[in-house]
C-alpha cells in the first residue's frame, strides 16, 4: 500500500503546523490536488494514501502501541534505542525524536484524510456514485478520527484526572492550502473528542463491513465504545459495545488463531505484507522477536509474567509465548501475536470482537446495567476460549486483569490504568511513583521543533 499510493497523499497529505512561507513547485512526477480529485480512481487513490499513512510505524504499527505497554508494566524494555528507553524510564525530553515523529506522521494521516474529506464532494465524475463518494468520506472520517482518539491520549492527561478542560492537540480539520501557513492552538481534550465522536457518528451510516482492512461501521461502533468507555459514559459505552457485539459480520474467535489474518474477530486491521508493510524494526514485529530475527526489544516483564502464573493453564500465554534471547543475551518470553520478525508482514490489530466484550462488562458493571449480558457472562466467554474456569462474579479488579491478559502488547494497557486512576508500574518496579495518573511524563511533550516554529502552542507541565 505505501509503495504505490499516489504521491499527493504524502505532499499535500502533510498538515503543516509549522513551515516555511515558501513552498516549491511540485516536481513533475507528483500529481496536483487539481489532477488527484479530477476523476473517481485516482480520487480513492488517496484514500487509499490514508491507510498508507497509518501504516507508519510511529502511527498505527506498532511504535506507540507498545511503549504504552512498557510505559506501564507488561513490557521490559530492553532495547539500545534512547529514545525509547527516556519513555521507559519516564525522562523524556522535548527533543525526543520518536515523539516528534508520532507528532508528525499522525498528522501527515490526518492530512490525507482531510484532503478526501474535502475534495471527494467536488470530484466531476459521472462514474463516482454518491454512495462511493460517501463511503470515502466516511472512511477518512473514521481514520481521521481514530488518528485523533491516539494522538489526544498520548498528549494530554486523561479527563478522570484533568476534566478534559486542559490542552490536548490542535484540531486541523481542513487541508493544507498553498499560501500563508496556519498555526494553530491546541484544542482542549474534551474539544478533541467531542470531534473524534462527531466524525464518527457522521461516518457510521455510510460505512460497510465487506472489507476488514478498512473502515467498517463495526469499527466506528467499537471504536465509540471504546471513547465512551475512557470518558466514564458507561451507558453509551455498554450501547456500543453491544452494538459491535451484535453486527453479524463479527463473531468471538474460537482460539488464538486469528491475529495476521482477517479473521472474524477483528473490525479493522491493517494488512501488511513484506513488500508494504512496517517500515522499520522498530514496529510490532521487530520489537516482539527474539534475536535474531527481531530485535528482541520488548520480553513479557516479570509483573506480566507473574499476573500469567496466577491460573494455570491460562491459553493467552501458553498459545501466544515463544521462548527467545532478548537484545542482551538472555532468554527471555516473548509475545508470538506477530511472529514475522524477518520480514515484518504481520497485521496491526486495531479493533477486534474481544476488546468489545471487555467493554461492555466493563461499562456494565460500572454503569449497574446488563445491556447485552451481564459482566460475569461476558468475561466467562472469553476465560473459556482460554481454557479457564468460569467466575460466579466478577470485579472492575479482575476485568481490568483479563484486559490486561487478553489485550497485552496490542496498545492499551497505558490508558487502561491511566483512566481507572491506577499508577503505570505496580509496587517493586522502577519510577511507581512517577507513574501516577496526572504525573508530568505520563504524557507527551510537545515537540520542541512545533513550539520553535508555531508561537501559539504551549508545552506541557514538567517539560
Amino acid at each position: 500500500m505505501k509503495h504505490t499510493i499516489l504521491t499527493i497523499a504524502s505532499v499535500l497529505g502533510l498538515v503543516v503546523l509549522s513551515c516555511d512561507s515558501q513552498l516549491d513547485l511540485a516536481p513533475e512526477d507528483r500529481l496536483t490536488q487539481e489532477v488527484a480529485f479530477s476523476n473517481k480512481t485516482t480520487a480513492l487513490g488517496v484514500l487509499t494514501g490514508v491507510y498508507s499513512a497509518a501504516q507508519q510505524d510511529d502511527v498505527l504499527n506498532g511504535t506507540w502501541q507498545l511503549a504504552g505497554d512498557w510505559q506501564s508494566d507488561n513490557i521490559d524494555f530492553v532495547g539500545s534505542f534512547p529514545t525509547f528507553n527516556e519513555v521507559k524510564n519516564y525522562s523524556t525530553l522535548a527533543d525526543n525524536t520518536s515523539i516528534s515523529a508520532l507528532w508528525d506522521d499522525s498528522y501527515e494521516t490526518i492530512g490525507t484524510a482531510n484532503l478526501v474529506i474535502k475534495n471527494v464532494p467536488l470530484v466531476d465524475d459521472p462514474e463516482f456514485t454518491e454512495s462511493e463518494r460517501n463511503n470515502a468520506i466516511a472512511q477518512a472520517k473514521f481514520m481521521r478520527a481514530l488518528i485523533y482518539f491516539n494522538l489526544s491520549n498520548w498528549y494530554s492527561q486523561p479527563i478522570q484526572v484533568s476534566g478534559g478542560t486542559t490542552p490536548a492537540v490542535p484540531l486541523v480539520l481542513e487541508p493544507f492550502e498553498l499560501g500563508e501557513p496556519d498555526f494553530p492552538s491546541r484544542a482542549t481534550l474534551n474539544e478533541v473528542q467531542a470531534q473524534i465522536e462527531q466524525d464518527l457518528l457522521d461516518a457510521i451510516p455510510s460505512l460497510d463491513d465487506t472489507d476488514k482492512s478498512k473502515a467498517t461501521k463495526g469499527a466506528a461502533h467499537a471504536l465509540l465504545a471504546r471513547l465512551y468507555l475512557y470518558q466514564d459514559k458507561f451507558g453509551p459505552a455498554a450501547d456500543y459495545a453491544n452494538r459491535a457485539i451484535q453486527n453479524a459480520a463479527y463473531e468471538l474467535a474460537p482460539d488464538y488463531q486469528f491475529f495476521n489474518s482477517l479473521d472474524n474477530e477483528f473490525y479493522f486491521t491493517l494488512v501488511n505484507t513484506a513488500a508494504d508493510g512496517q517500515d522499520s524494526n522498530e514496529g510490532f514485529s521487530g520489537l516482539t522477536n527474539p534475536t535474531p530475527d527481531g530485535r528482541g526489544d520488548a520480553p513479557y516483564s516479570d509483573n506480566l509474567l507473574a499476573a500469567f502464573a496466577e491460573e494455570a493453564g491460562d491459553l493467552r500465554f501458553s498459545a501466544l509465548t515463544q521462548i527467545g534471547a532478548d537484545a542482551l543475551g538472555t532468554e527471555r518470553e516473548f509475545t508470538s501475536k506477530f511472529p514475522d520478525g524477518v520480514t515484518n508482514t504481520d497485521n496491526a490489530p486495531v479493533l477486534r470482537v474481544t476488546e468489545m466484550y471487555l467493554t461492555r462488562a466493563e461499562a456494565n458493571l460500572r454503569g449497574g446495567t446488563a445491556i447485552g449480558d451481564t459482566p460475569v457472562n461476558d468475561i466467562n466467554a472469553l476465560r473459556q476460549r482460554a481454557g479457564l474456569t468460569d467466575l460466579a462474579s466478577v470485579d472492575l479488579d479482575q476485568i481490568l486483569t483479563e484486559r490486561r491478559k487478553e489485550l497485552a502488547f496490542e496498545g492499551h494497557r497505558r490508558m487502561d490504568l491511566l483512566r481507572n486512576e491506577m499508577n503505570l508500574r505496580r509496587e517493586g518496579m522502577p519510577k511507581v511513583s512517577e507513574s501516577a495518573p496526572g504525573q508530568d511524563k505520563v504524557i507527551f511533550p510537545i515537540p520542541v521543533n512545533e513550539l520553535d516554529l508555531n508561537e501559539n502552542l504551549v508545552q506541557n507541565p514538567g517539560y
